[in-house]
């Protein structure tokens, strides 16, 4: 066993291994092959990331797959699952690069049954598999099983011990664990059961049972295996499962690090290409695989995080999740920043080394991940971006934190939170770096305060991420299993699709009549709810649209056969399982057998089918424009607008907004057909230039095309270019119902992702209306900013508020965004040209003040005075130009506003002058107004407050008093 343990050291290469798991569960054991799904989680948002190999099964789990897909047949499974476990409950960030294991990015190779075997052949499978195909000797490995709980009624796995016995496991090898570490639950509610977890032993040839599950790095374990037969209930209490199912999970890296006979995963070709690339392109020695104290200057940590960082890096943006400012984004930003604050400080690597580690993560990964290899070039675009972005903001936060230092009590030694909170949310700056920066400085931020901040910003957040809207209880697991028992037919909801185009031009939707077949209300079915009573209802069949694909739901009311005038408003329709589930609270009696009347709101569907076939023509014109790199992050259609996010590198210019636009309304001119065809899928996924999205799709599938039949697509020969996608959503028959297409906003999101917002018919056209309104302001504007010169600095003043004003409206008022943009671009210059004006005519205005003033005042050593002005700038100006005539005076000037009794302040001392600061002297002045003021040594200003003009003389005296006595002293 020896030997072979000594050449499969050489054999098990990462690439190997994860394949050779692959090939043992399908080819020896008839698992299908799932590929590893996006670490953007679908539609699940518990989670930031997927961060376990079963999140993609959870509709399984929880009983709910359409039926229609692909999904609802998995029995036994096989993958290898992409993971990131950074932030939310599985958050490994600070932890990555202090040791050899931590990881942000790692691989789950998991087994999984659905129904089909448990837990003696998972059990047998798990251990022929590593002992067997692996090599791994028998004795090093030690088993863990579940001993129990009495407070949840639940008794020891027995089971599971007996199989590991009666497979030969040596019993001081099979070790009885509780709660904590052998019951693995996936939430607090949900599947959940007993798990079994295997050890290995790094040392060998001794007893080692004590050091299992006790965080010895010699004791690692490399694979649990979950049961899951009880379901979580919402009190808290436990049920048996309708079906067993389970769930194993591997990490990959951990397992390499075994079968290539090394005690670090950063020692395994994993990780080992890329340390020695980061060696490369930095000025640190070599890596040494060094920990904690022996890790002199953390270089070896440095390392870590830069290898572990760039993976998580790479898969990520692959998948289309980019460095942003909340959930995974803000994750995500974090983790670029940790790696480039390493990477450029402690390793000393030049700009951009970050990103050219992209194509080592490529060669080792991207036989499994292909996308990482035709995404390359995007992920380096992005982490080039993000990484400059981050390095001007730590010399603008350095600038800020030496700025408040400079205005600090000297004997202060805590740093305003308010600050260093500004520091990290608005410019991304880490909070250890801040700490860090000023512990150099003696000072440090108060912890409580910061504390109160972090805790306002959550609740904040918090709020924010609620959904107001009243939402259908999901159905649980218990109930669909429930409802199938019962043999209740999932929904039929082809009657939404029944609808035409009657000669009018009008659309006709087809009336429904439904029976109840089953009332969901406190998560249990029942057979009646009374008036007023919330609940959840399942039809035979249903004419209403259940929210999916990015497509709002629809709206509208049923009524009871006998009781017309009695209306059911329905608040939400979901789909769970295959069951569409209507959202009303019961104005009457309602019971299983009923029999309704469903009444559509038409104008509400007719405005989202305008809306999504609009996305889809929007869709196809940004390919078409920009080219194939353009993918679809996201969509969302409700009755009154669109949301469209896609990968691009910048925001689109005027031009591109044009020519988008263009396209659309040329389809929408055409009034091409749009052709709805149910194909099987596999069919489908052969046409050229298909849009899908990361989903799960039902077979057969629909396919909707713009302008071109399918089956015309379905010919290999086809080379006609069409807006063609999967979409179960409701749809046009012809584009000539859009009216009107505008692009009324585009922003980038993050970095990478571009975010569309778009109007059709009377909205789109009333966008053009407004644009030419501004347009029409702007030019009137344009000839009075022109002539400003030749006004008074009030009037000049009005007409740049003006300017200001309509800057404003543009920014907000829904308009063509080219058009925006160009309004935009004029104000700006318009905005400068009229500050200028300001500015020449303030300058004109001083110059005459000062004339006077020094005649009256000339060559003495303080002047002090009262002059007429409303503007703290001409005011400030004046004070300047004086002191350049008398460059050995302290001056100071005042203006009285009478209406407010505001008292505006302006002094200048000699540069380097002996008689005091300029700042000292205003504050002085304005703080026996009851004011304030700020500037430097050398100029200040201020405001105060003065009723009486007696006050005004006595302030002036004053101020004259104070600059002669400083002189004195320093005479």
């Amino acid at each position: 066993m020896a030997a072979h343990r000594a050449e499969s050291h050489k054999e098990f290469t990462s690439k190997r291994v994860r394949r050779r798991f692959i090939d043992f569960f399908k080819e020896g054991h008839e698992h299908r092959v799932v590929p590893s799904s996006s670490v953007r989680p679908r539609g699940d948002p518990s989670l930031l990331f997927v961060n376990a190999g079963m999140n993609q099964f959870k509709p399984i789990l929880l009983g709910c797959p359409d039926p229609r897909s692909e999904m609802a047949s998995y029995r036994r499974v096989v993958n290898s699952q992409k993971c990131v476990r950074a932030g939310g409950k599985h958050n490994d960030l600070e932890d990555v690069g202090k040791d050899v294991y931590h990881h942000t990015f790692f691989e789950m190779l998991g087994n999984w049954s659905f129904g089909d075997y448990f837990k003696v052949e998972a059990c047998a499978m798990a251990w022929r598999l590593l002992t067997e195909e692996y090599g791994i000797p028998a004795d090093r490995l030690y088993v863990s099983y579940f001993s129990g709980d009495a407070a949840n009624g639940l008794p020891a796995d027995e089971e599971t011990r007996q199989i590991w016995l009666s497979m030969g496991v040596r019993p001081d090898h099979v070790l009885p664990f509780g709660l904590k570490d052998n019951f693995w639950e996936m939430g607090e509610t949900g599947p959940c059961g007993p798990c079994t977890e295997i050890h290995y032993d790094h040392i060998g040839n001794r007893k080692a049972a004590s050091l299992v599950n006790a965080d010895s790095p010699d004791v690692v374990e490399i694979w649990n295996l979950v049961f899951m037969q009880y379901n979580r209930e919402v009190n808290g209490s436990l049920r048996p499962l309708p079906q067993c199912s389970v769930d194993t999970g591997m990490g990959l890296e951990r397992l390499v690090t075994v079968l290539q006979g090394k005690r670090s995963n950063y020692d395994t070709d994993l990780f080992t290409p890329l340390l020695s690339a980061i060696h490369q392109c930095s000025k640190a020695p070599a890596y040494q695989g060094r920990t904690g104290e022996a890790d002199v200057d953390q270089v070896d940590m440095a390392y870590r995080v830069v290898a572990d960082h760039i993976r998580t890096l790479s898969v990520c943006i692959a998948d289309g999740v980019y460095p942003g400012m909340t959930g995974a984004e803000l994750v995500l930003r974090r983790i670029l920043r940790r790696a480039v604050r390493f990477s450029t400080e402690v390793l000393q690597a030049p700009e951009g080394a970050l990103a050219s580690l992209v194509p080592t993560v490529a060669h080792i990964l991207g036989d499994a991940y292909p996308e990482l290899h035709t995404e390359s070039e995007r992920i380096m675009d992005l982490i080039n971006q993000n990484e400059a972005q981050f390095l001007s903001s730590l010399k603008q936060g350095r600038r800020v934190i030496d700025r408040t230092l400079s205005n600090m009590d000297k004997d202060s030694a805590v740093f305003p939170a308010s600050v260093a909170w500004s520091l990290h949310r608005n410019l991304g700056f880490p909070l250890d770096l801040i700490d860090l920066m000023l512990e150099e400085k003696g000072k440090m931020v108060d912890k409580k305060e910061m504390a109160v901040l972090e805790d306002e910003y959550e609740k904040l957040r918090s709020q924010s991420e609620e959904d107001d809207e009243d939402r259908v209880d999901q159905l649980d697991l218990h109930s669909l299993a429930e409802l199938q028992i019962r043999g209740v037919p999932h929904t039929d909801d082809s009657p939404k699709y029944r609808y035409s185009l009657g000669t009018d031009g009008k659309y006709v939707f087809q009336p429904c009549k439904a029976s109840v077949l089953a009332l969901y209300c406190d998560r249990s079915l029942v057979s009646e709810v009374s008036e007023g009573q919330r609940c959840g209802v399942i039809l035979d069949q249903t004419s209403f649209y259940a929210e999916q694909g990015g497509q709002a739901h629809d709206q509208g009311y049923f009524t009871k056969d006998g009781l017309q005038d009695v209306l059911f408003p329905i608040k939400s329709v979901r789909l769970a399982g295959g069951y569409v589930v209507h959202q009303v609270t019961a104005a009457e009696t309602l019971r299983t057998g009923d029999q309704v009347q469903l009444h559509l709101d038409e104008a509400n569907r007719m405005g989202c089918m305008v809306k999504h076939t609009a996305t889809h023509l929007l869709n196809f014109a940004l390919r078409e424009l920009l080219g194939p790199s353009v993918s679809q992050r996201g969509s969302h259609c409700t009755a009154s607008r669109l949301r469209f996010d896609f990968s691009v590198k910048g925001s689109l210019s005027v031009s591109e907004l044009q020519q988008v636009e263009e396209l659309v309304q040329n389809i929408i001119r055409q009034n091409a057909e749009v052709y709805l065809e149910e194909i099987p899928l596999s069919k489908a996924k052969q046409i050229a230039g298909l849009r899908t999205i990361d989903e799960v799709y039902p077979d057969p599938v629909r396919v909707v095309s713009v302008a071109v039949p399918v089956s015309d697509l379905l010919n290999s020969n086809s080379t006609e270019r069409a807006s063609v996608e999967l979409c179960c959503g409701t749809h046009l028959l012809r584009t000539g119902a859009i009216r009107d297409f505008v692009i009324v906003s585009e922003r980038q999101m993050v970095k990478g992702i571009s975010r569309i917002l778009a109007v059709t018919g009377d909205e789109a056209k009333k966008a053009r209306e407004m644009a030419q309104v501004m347009r029409e302001e702007l030019e009137s504007l344009a000839v009075q900013v022109g002539a400003a010169s030749s006004l008074s600095i009030p009037a000049a003043q009005r007409i740049s508020k003006e300017v200001g004003l309509l800057m404003n409206a543009v920014d907000i008022t829904p308009v063509p965004q080219w058009q925006r943009q160009e309004l935009q671009t004029q104000l700006k210059a318009m905005q400068k040209t009229s500050n200028n004006t300001i500015r020449k005519l303030e300058i004109k205005e001083a110059a005459l003040k000062a004339k006077e003033l020094l005649v009256k005042h000339s060559n003495k050593p303080v002047v002090v005075d009262l002059i007429h002005t409303d503007s703290i700038s001409v005011l400030m100006k004046t004070v300047l130009q004086l002191s350049k005539s008398t460059p050995d005076s302290m001056v100071m000037l005042l203006s009285h506003l009478q209406l407010s009794g505001k008292v505006l302040c302006a002094c200048q001392v000699p540069k380097g002058s002996a008689s005091g600061s300029a700042l000292k002297w205003a504050h002085s002045v304005c703080a026996r107004l009851g004011g304030n003021a700020d500037g430097s040594t050398d100029v200040a200003k201020g405001v105060g407050k003065a009723s009486k003009l007696t006050d005004i003389t006595d302030i002036l005296h004053w101020a004259e008093e104070f600059a002669q006595n400083k002189i004195r002293k320093a005479s």
